[in-house]
This record gives C-alpha cells, sequence and structure tokens, in this order.
C-alpha cells in the first residue's frame, strides 16, 4: 500500500544530529547496530579508494582517539550512523513526514528526504568534513542559557547578545537553551570574561572551526567546487533547513538547494530552534525520532518543546514525566528506546 494510504501508522519528524555526536560511548556503533550492511561495505570501499581509514576500522578500534574528532573522520562516521538508522525505521509502522538536522546534520537529512543519492550523500558529508578544516582564524564556544528545568531567561539572553557586539563575536548554532558562537581564541577569552553569571562554564569545542560563520568562506568555496549541482533532485519529502524553511518535492530548484547547502548553510548561523519548532508547528508529528549516534542533541529538543509549551510540556521535570509514561522524543542512540521504532526482531 502507497505510503500516504497507511492512516494507521504514526506520524514521524526525523532529526539528523551533526558534529560531536560520535564519541567513547559510541565507539562500535555501526558494528552494534549495522554490521554487513551492504551500504556500510560501498561508504567503505569510497574511503578505501581514497586511500582513507573506512569507517569499519575507525568504529573497530581498539580505543577512542583524538583521530575520531577529526572532521575528515567524525563527518563519515556520524553520517553513516545517522543514515543506517534512518533506514532502519519500521516503515510498516511510521510514516516520515518531514527531516530535519543539526549543522553537520542537514548533510545526512539531505540524503533522508531523497533530495541527493545515498552515495552521493556519503560523499557531501566525506568532502564537508575535510572541507569544514579550512577556515579563517576561530573555533566555538557552546553557552548553556537554559536553567536546571531548561528554561531561558530572556534578560540573560539579551544580556549575551549585547555582550556579543561588544566583543565582535558571531553566532553559530541556536540550539535550544543553548548558543553557540565562535570567534578567535582571543576574542573568545575576552568575551567569556564579561559575561554574567551562567548556568554553567562556557565549553571550548576541541577540533571544531567557526562554523556557520563568514570566517568558513574558503570552506564554502571548496565544496562549491568539489560539489556538482546535478547531484541534487527536489527531497521525496518535506526537508527544514537552519532557517526553518521548508523544502518541498514540488517547489525545489536543485540548483537553489545546492546553492543553500553549500552557501547559506556553511556561512550563516544555524537555527536548529527555529527547524525543530517549524517541524512541530506544521507537521504537528506523533512523534520525534533523533537519530544516532549518541544522544545528547535530546535535550536541545526537549527546550524546544518546553519553549513551544507543546504537548503542554513546560519544564525538565514535565518532559522527563511526559517521556517516562509514554515518549514523544525517541533517541535512536538510547538502547532502551530504539527498538521502539525498529523492526521486532523475529527468530525461527
Amino acid at each position: 500500500m502507497a505510503e500516504r494510504e497507511r492512516p494507521d501508522r504514526q506520524r514521524i519528524v526525523v532529526v539528523c544530529p551533526g558534529r560531536g555526536t560520535y564519541n567513547a560511548p559510541e565507539l562500535g556503533y555501526l558494528a552494534r547496530h549495522h554490521a554487513g550492511h551492504p551500504l556500510l561495505a560501498r561508504f567503505d570501499a569510497l574511503r578505501a579508494e581514497a586511500g582513507k581509514p573506512t569507517l569499519t576500522e575507525l568504529d573497530g578500534a581498539a580505543k577512542f582517539t583524538p583521530a575520531h574528532l577529526r572532521g575528515d573522520n567524525a563527518a563519515p562516521l556520524i553520517h553513516a550512523c545517522a543514515w543506517l538508522d534512518f533506514l532502519s525505521l519500521d516503515r510498516q509502522r511510521f510514516e516520515v513526514v518531514a527531516v530535519t538536522g543539526n549543522s553537520m546534520g542537514w548533510y545526512t537529512a539531505l540524503a533522508c528526504a531523497g533530495a541527493v543519492s545515498p552515495e552521493h550523500g556519503f560523499a557531501i558529508a566525506d568532502a564537508l568534513g575535510v572541507h569544514s578544516q579550512k577556515h579563517g582564524e576561530g573555533t566555538q564556544s557552546v553557552l548553556v542559557l537554559a536553567d536546571a528545568e531548561w528554561r531561558v531567561d530572556p534578560a540573560l539572553a539579551s544580556a549575551i547578545e549585547a555582550a556579543m557586539a561588544r566583543h565582535g563575536v558571531l553566532p553559530s548554532i541556536r540550539l535550544g537553551g543553548m548558543l553557540v558562537v565562535a570567534g578567535s581564541p582571543a576574542v573568545l577569552d575576552a568575551f567569556e570574561a564579561d559575561l554574567p553569571p551562567l548556568p554553567r562554564a562556557p565549553m571550548r569545542l576541541a577540533g571544531h572551526g567557526p562554523f556557520h560563520t563568514p570566517l568558513m568562506a574558503q570552506s564554502a568555496q571548496s565544496a562549491r567546487a568539489a560539489l556538482p549541482e546535478a547531484w541534487f533532485t527536489p527531497p521525496q519529502v518535506p526537508l527544514i533547513d537552519g532557517r526553518g524553511a521548508i523544502w518541498r518535492t514540488g517547489s525545489t530548484r536543485p540548483h537553489d538547494l545546492w546553492d543553500y547547502t553549500f552557501g547559506h548553510q556553511i556561512l550563516a548561523p544555524y537555527d536548529f530552534t527555529a527547524a525543530i519548532t517549524v517541524a512541530l508547528r506544521e507537521f504537528a508529528p506523533d512523534l520525534v525520532v533523533l537519530t544516532g549516534p549518541g544522544e545528547t542533541l535530546g535535550g536541545a529538543i526537549a527546550q524546544v518543546l518546553i519553549h513551544n509549551k507543546w504537548l503542554d510540556i513546560s519544564s525538565r521535570t514535565a518532559f522527563s514525566e511526559r517521556q517516562g509514561e509514554d515518549p514523544f522524543l525517541i533517541g535512536m542512540g538510547r538502547p532502551g528506546q530504539r527498538g521502539i521504532v525498529i523492526p521486532c526482531e523475529t527468530t525461527d
């Protein structure tokens, strides 16, 4: 039966994670969940042909090392985990009504939505892992604005914006109750010293450049030169970008999607909060499903739910109670929730 003819299925929005989600606890994720998948073998072959360590080798390492955090390794690892998780969703029980992602997760979302082929989606993630290391001086810092109940004081947010303006700090990612900012180390040092008290101390992101700022101009230029427009087609399901704009099948021009992906998406702030807000309000899903690896992005999604008072969830306590009774956010990187959205295993 065609997908739209299955009213019994639950409607889900799928969210793909970005950098920083494959860490020591995720080592072996591909082996645990996707060993033997033909696409993993294909991705490994593409890496081997390019003289790079395969994903199976990286994922099967004896221990987690700084090499796993480098963009040229982290990006394809995370993409493969998320993409193969997406393919494992139980389509008999769930209808994907929209796809989005955070930062680098946009490249995975392109593949999930059918806007690029599986091989081209991997090639984009793999290439951007390399190109993302080409940028002007700068790095990122994460600011936690949300309090213990995951709510944000508007006065604190305004004070941070004022400090950013004073020091020339650039916005990078709006992430629920967190804000990722970028700048040179010296600029960030001065900025952080000028901040009001925060729920947590600012955290610098090791190995991260000034993503989603004009300082990534060289990265964008390299991506445009290497990754052709011909790879892009209109998405098969709605695709929500880092502005909260929706790309639909009948109204998407491939050139515009290519131009956004290697232009605005790299050079301008990524508003994950807007993307999730639009996903909730425009598609009213029965569930939000966060693919692996990891589950750290779940907190940011929950904070967007709280900000919107979605399903009457207005605090961390209320979110936890809802998750315990009837979870709305399903993390495929969380063992206790993964089985909710994948087909039940059968035995002979």
